[in-house]
């Protein structure tokens, strides 16, 4: 795994725990929700793109 595809999947972790964090302390939000959705789509495409290129 390249180190672009480990840092996107750090930060998509990371923002899992923000997102959850957040809606936990002040109620849900279905933007935060959709955003970490694409945001974790995008991370597998980055993940499925690199390991084809190798």
């Amino acid at each position: 795994m390249p180190g672009s595809t480990k840092a996107m999947t750090a930060l998509t972790v990371v923002v899992l725990v923000v997102v959850t964090a957040y809606t936990v302390t002040l109620g849900s939000d279905g933007w935060l929700w959709f955003g970490w959705v694409v945001l974790s789509l995008l991370t597998l495409g980055t993940s499925v793109a690199a390991r084809r290129a190798r």
